[in-house]
C-alpha cells in the first residue's frame, strides 16, 4: 500500500485486532496486568473501550491473546531453524547463538519473559501452555543435540537436567538485562562466547 494512501474501512477493520494487541503489550509491560486498564489500551489505539471487547471478551482474554501474539514470531523462527551440520559441537553452538539472538537480544521477548514471571500466579494455565509450546520444544532440541554427541562418543554422559542447565545462562542474561540494561550494559555476545567455551569443554568426552 502506498505510504500516502489511506487504508480502506475493511483494511482498518482487519488491522484492528493487531493494533489492539500491540497497544496491550505496551500497556501490560509498563503497568502489569492488575494496573492496566482496558480504556488505556483503547486510548493507545484511538478507539472506544467497547471496541476492545468486540475482539476480546475480557481483560484476561486480551492478556492471554497478547502473550500468544508476541511469542508467535519466535515460534515461527524456531520451527524454521535448521542446523546445517552433523557436528554436535557446531550444532549446539549454532542453536545457542540462535536462542541468544531471538530471546536475549529481542526487547519483545525479554519483556514477555518479565510478564510470564510476574503474572504466573494469575494465569497458571496459560503459563503451563506457554511452557509446553515455547520452552519444552527448546529443551527437547538441546536434548537431541547432546544425545547425538553422547551416542557418537563425542560428549560425555549427561544428566537429565543438563538441557535446563544449558538454558540457564540465557535466562540469567535476560534477567540481568531486564534489571540493569539502562544502567549497567551487558555484552551479550561476550556472554554467549564464554558460555559456549565453558560448555564445550565441560561436555567434551575425556580421551583415553
Amino acid at each position: 500500500m502506498p505510504a500516502n494512501k489511506k487504508p480502506t474501512r475493511a483494511q482498518q477493520k482487519a488491522m484492528r485486532p493487531l493494533q489492539i494487541l500491540e497497544a496491550a503489550f505496551e500497556e501490560f509491560i509498563a503497568k502489569g496486568f492488575s494496573a492496566t486498564r482496558v480504556e488505556d489500551v483503547a486510548e493507545r489505539v484511538g478507539v472506544t473501550k467497547g471496541t476492545i471487547y468486540v475482539y476480546f471478551e475480557t481483560k484476561e482474554k486480551l492478556f492471554e491473546s497478547m502473550v500468544e501474539y508476541v511469542s508467535e514470531p519466535f515460534k515461527e523462527s524456531f520451527r524454521g531453524f535448521v542446523t546445517k551440520t552433523d557436528d554436535p559441537f557446531e550444532a549446539l553452538e549454532s542453536f545457542l547463538s540462535f536462542l541468544f539472538a531471538q530471546i536475549v537480544n529481542e526487547r519483545r521477548m525479554r519483556e514477555l519473559f518479565r510478564l510470564v514471571v510476574s503474572e504466573g500466579r494469575t494465569f497458571p494455565d496459560m503459563i503451563d501452555r506457554h511452557h509446553d509450546t515455547f520452552m519444552e520444544p527448546v529443551i527437547t532440541r538441546i536434548d537431541q543435540i547432546v544425545d547425538a554427541g553422547v551416542a557418537r562418543g563425542i560428549f560425555r554422559q549427561k544428566s537429565a537436567e543438563l538441557p535446563k542447565v544449558i538454558m540457564a545462562p540465557i535466562i540469567g542474561t535476560v534477567v540481568f538485562r531486564l534489571i540493569f540494561d539502562d544502567r549497567r550494559p551487558l555484552d551479550s555476545d561476550e556472554v554467549l562466547s564464554t558460555h559456549i567455551d565453558l560448555l564445550m569443554n565441560g561436555l567434551k568426552q575425556a580421551m583415553a
